[in-house]
């Protein structure tokens, strides 16, 4: 008995707790935490960096390559007959001639590389969106979970409390309520669990939504509404052609492609222009020409084959991609078809024949010809039985939700 009163006392604190939080938290619907995480999570914020770096490196890639000018200074000494003493001064100027080629290639690398950095935006924005409604989604769980915990509390205390009257009445025997007293004590404490996984919920969607940690919130929604699923293969060509995460390593590998066009590019030597003045005491030169480098040590073997290599891991990255992208589709849809069926079949009789079954039980204890033990039990059934078709419930929804993320469903609006 002393055992149990402290689990009833910590059951109250814990529901007042509970209480005050929910009456000064924030009510925090669906629609609010995905609008919140768009404006506040930092990794959006990285990925908007990384765009911003993006566009910095056309720009760069767009620039001339800067002339260099010169200046040479010096003293003409008169050692020979006829020669003026004086200073000397030399002027020269050279700029670097970029090949077509070469600028052109340099440039579309650069604008594959926004286009990419784009695409690691709108992959970033599919992650969030879909953590924060995983998240969110479990938190309407944990408190659907305290909902049939405390229902189920109730029942037991109703039942123990009539129980109590009959054994001081004489019509039951004092076994009966030591068993509804346990029963009492176990309701409580799955109640306080339940209780305890939504508190743990609620501190997950904060971090999701990048709320401040001492920030008290309670979620407000219901289930959402499911269109009907397609058909497997449909949803995979689906995911694959609109995948930010497929579509961000094809860019990568146009980028590859384009890096290696470049290092062949720059095989071609890249011509100096270059003219120099020069005056003397007695004489002015004017000389204007051209320099080119000779490729005989240096043929750029090197930088090649790595944009090569470079090329074929990004390649074989995308199968990669595309492989995860797949198991995960088939995954997500194969929990989405199990949660389909369970929930057909807790809704064609599984939860109506533990009701009645109930019913009975409390009947036959009623009129004596059965004991309390048949009560719980069958109390215990329809417990489970109701908990097991919420979870289904929300498993069918954790699984839509990934499905539609792998679909990159909603998306357009962040699309490059």
């Amino acid at each position: 008995m002393q055992a149990e009163s402290s689990v009833a006392k910590s059951v109250i604190v814990l529901t007042l707790f509970l209480a005050g939080v929910a009456c000064g938290a924030e009510r925090l619907t669906l629609e609010q935490a995905l609008k919140l995480a768009e404006e506040n999570h930092p990794q959006l914020q990285v990925a908007g960096a990384q765009i911003e770096g993006a566009r910095a490196g056309v720009t760069t890639a767009k620039a001339y390559p800067n002339p260099e000018a010169g200046w040479l200074g010096g003293q003409q000494r008169a050692r020979l007959p006829g020669t003026v003493p004086g200073m000397i001064q030399v002027y020269s100027f050279a700029q670097t001639l970029e090949t077509k080629g070469v600028r052109q290639s340099r440039i579309q690398t650069a604008e594959l590389g926004r286009a990419s950095s784009e695409w690691i935006l709108a992959e970033a924005k599919l992650a969030v969106r879909g953590a924060v409604r995983q998240a969110f989604n479990e938190a309407l769980r944990r408190k659907g979970e305290v909902v049939l915990a405390n229902e189920n509390r109730r029942l037991v205390e109703d039942l123990r409390r009539r129980i109590a009257v009959q054994v001081e009445v004489g019509e039951a025997a004092r076994l009966e309520l030591r068993r509804t007293e346990a029963e009492v004590a176990i309701a409580r404490t799955s109640a306080q669990g339940a209780e305890l996984r939504l508190l743990t919920a609620l501190a997950a969607l904060r971090a999701a939504v990048n709320l401040p940690a001492d920030m008290e919130i309670d979620v407000v929604g219901e289930l959402e509404k499911l269109p009907p699923a397609g058909g497997l293969q449909e949803m995979r060509a689906e995911a694959l052609k609109q995948h930010p995460a497929m579509r961000q390593v094809e860019a990568e590998i146009r980028r590859a492609e384009m890096r290696l066009k470049s290092e062949e590019a720059q095989r071609t030597p890249q011509p100096v222009l270059r003219s120099e003045y020069e005056h003397q005491p007695e004489v002015a030169t004017y000389r204007v020409g051209v320099s080119m480098p000779v490729p005989v040590w240096n043929k750029r073997e090197g930088p090649i084959a790595e944009a090569a290599a470079a090329l074929r891991q990004m390649r074989s990255e995308a199968e990669v991609r595309k492989l995860g992208i797949q198991a995960a589709l088939e995954a997500a849809f194969r929990r989405y078809m199990v949660a389909n069926q369970q929930l057909a079949v807790y809704e064609e009789g599984v939860l109506k024949q533990a009701e009645a079954a109930l019913e009975a039980a409390e009947a036959a204890h009623r009129f004596g010809e059965r004991g309390i033990l048949e009560v719980l039990d069958a109390q215990r059934v329809l417990r489970g039985a109701r908990l097991d078709f919420l979870n289904a419930q929300y498993d069918r929804q954790s699984a839509w939700i990934e499905l539609e993320q792998l679909r990159a469903v909603g998306m357009s609006g962040v699309k490059p």
